[in-house]
């Protein structure tokens, strides 16, 4: 892969599922654009005590604002391998399904939808109403890959670190990262 991975933290809960992926990412030597809508930043501050500026500032990322969708991310002749929304709001999800993009997580989205761009989506609510299914169902439909933040448990996890990497593990699996979370099913193990 030669362009960037577009990484947007959206105001589901589970913001740590987005800073972790944004460490590993980084960690492998990629290239990272860093969008966090409004809600995320609240969601950010709440449950990890930071702000898109200091992960940023951490990470040697960019940070794209939220309401620039005249950014790099939301160009089609942009070198933009992937764009990754994790955690993913159903607002987001309700948004992504109906083509509206008034913001640079939405933009992006579409068009790596519209370009043939990877777009990984990671819904965190629970429960799920019809119409968030729905819109699930039509997003991977179109080629979205829709990989909910629900951790396994056949590793043994002890820890929450552990469950959160279980799910940041899947995500740089679908990106053809390598990475060493956790430990793959053998076959054996049972």
């Amino acid at each position: 892969m030669g362009g960037e991975t577009v990484l947007c933290i959206s105001g589901a809960s589970g913001a740590v599922y987005g800073i972790r992926v944004l460490e590993e990412l980084v960690k492998a030597g990629r290239r990272v654009r860093l969008v966090v809508t409004p809600s995320g930043r609240l969601t950010l501050r709440h449950e990890c005590g930071t702000t898109p500026e200091d992960l940023a500032e951490a990470h040697g990322v960019v940070l794209d604002d939220a309401d620039d969708v005249a950014a790099r991310s939301a160009s089609g002749s942009a070198r933009i391998d992937a764009v990754v929304i994790c955690p993913c709001s159903g607002t987001t999800i309700g948004k992504l399904a109906a083509g509206i993009s008034d913001n640079l997580v939405t933009r992006s989205g579409i068009v790596a939808m519209k370009e043939g761009r990877h777009l990984i989506i990671v819904p965190r609510e629970t429960p799920l109403a019809t119409v968030h299914l729905e819109n699930l169902a039509k997003l991977s439909g179109w080629g979205v890959t829709v990989l909910p933040a629900m951790p396994g448990f056949y590793n043994h996890p002890t820890s929450v670190e552990d469950m959160v990497d279980f799910v940041v593990a899947r995500i740089l699996d679908r990106l053809d990262v390598d990475h060493n979370l956790g430990r793959r099913w053998s076959g054996d193990e049972l």
